[in-house]
């Protein structure tokens, strides 16, 4: 039975970089202007090996504008979901992740406040949000883990969530203060906070994309170490597993990818959440296998939703934020009925 289950998890992985190639292939030829998927192979072909286009209009709208939106919705799709996989393989809680842990809160206050009063570094644009985005939700992580250690020197699963979502809302109310404060900037602040992929560029791709590969690594490398947390703290110090260091490594290496998504995307909720969720039920529990699929599944995902969010009213745009909740949403509601049904 195992053995099963690890082949057809296996046939899984080979699956899933298809299925998102496809996804990000029709999110780059869907929109306000819906481009022949051939068409659009060929264009990305030619830019590739930098040939003459044939459509010049087309080439335009597919290179310039949606390449590095796909491309950012697929790095911050990817980067959220193996942190939240990541932190509820630690925690051992279904639902943890970034958001309630807090970081993605801090996050969000560090982007806000570099919003608010124009916060850059010279020659950098948007530096500053990035960079306070990251800080903040580093040292929101920092402050959680402080605390925890202050009344639980165990640090505990539910000390640190606990601490998690106080900090989250003391964060939330600071963000709201900072908002009614705001002035001219409160619509592009109001918008980004509910998740938007409206400022994606290629030098964003590219932060992002090194981000989450070295991110990605990091928390790689804690899946054997994830998969003795399952089995309880004290087993894992048994085995001989340093509880400490790899709780602090995973901790930081997602509230790191956490920081720069929120810097590029603002909040996008649920997706640390649901993808995880997601790709358990399709390979199971080993982190091993689970870490790489939340990667392709988590792309898709944003990839889907950052579609819907510009097509389904176009030429309106929704936040990616609200499509993201709303899926979110009903996922839980279908989980949690399914698993009062059967238990």
């Amino acid at each position: 039975m195992g053995l099963q289950r690890s082949a057809r998890a296996s046939l899984w992985l080979l699956a899933f970089p298809l299925v998102t190639l496809v996804v990000m292939l029709v999110a780059i030829a869907v929109g306000s202007v819906n481009i022949p998927l051939a068409g659009t192979v060929d264009v990305l072909w030619n830019a590739l090996t930098r040939q003459p286009q044939p459509d010049p209009m087309a080439a335009s709208i597919i290179v310039t504008t949606r390449l590095p939106r796909v491309l950012c919705a697929a790095l911050v799709g990817a980067a959220l979901s193996i942190g939240g996989a990541s932190m509820q393989g630690l925690l051992k809680n279904p639902l943890a992740d970034g958001t309630t842990l807090g970081v993605s809160s801090g996050a969000s206050l560090g982007a806000v406040i570099a919003l608010a009063f124009g916060v850059t570094i010279p020659g950098l644009p948007y530096s500053g949000v990035v960079v306070l985005s990251i800080l903040f939700a580093c040292l929101s992580l920092l402050v959680i883990l402080t605390l925890a250690y202050r009344l639980d020197s165990s640090l505990s699963t539910n000390t640190i969530i606990l601490l998690g979502v106080i900090f989250s809302m003391f964060a939330s109310a600071v963000v709201s203060l900072l908002v009614t404060f705001a002035g001219e900037q409160i619509r592009s602040i109001t918008f980004w906070m509910m998740g938007s992929m409206a400022s994606a560029s290629f030098p964003n791709a590219g932060l992002l994309a090194v981000a989450t590969l070295v991110g990605g690594l990091v928390l790689y490398g804690c899946a054997r170490e994830l998969n003795a947390f399952a089995v309880g703290e004290d087993n894992a110090r048994h085995i001989g597993v340093d509880v400490r260091r790899v709780r602090f490594t995973v901790l930081i290496a997602s509230a790191v990818l956490i920081g720069v998504c929120v810097s590029m995307s603002g909040t996008i909720g649920f997706v640390g959440l649901v993808t995880p969720h997601m790709m358990r039920m399709v390979v199971g529990p080993n982190h091993r296998v689970l870490l790489p699929a939340t990667v392709f599944g988590g792309a898709t995902f944003l990839m889907l939703a950052d579609l819907v969010s510009r097509t389904i009213f176009s030429p309106r745009e929704l936040p990616i934020g609200v499509v993201t909740s709303f899926i979110g949403a009903i996922f839980f509601l279908g989980l949690f009925y399914y698993s009062r049904k059967r238990g």
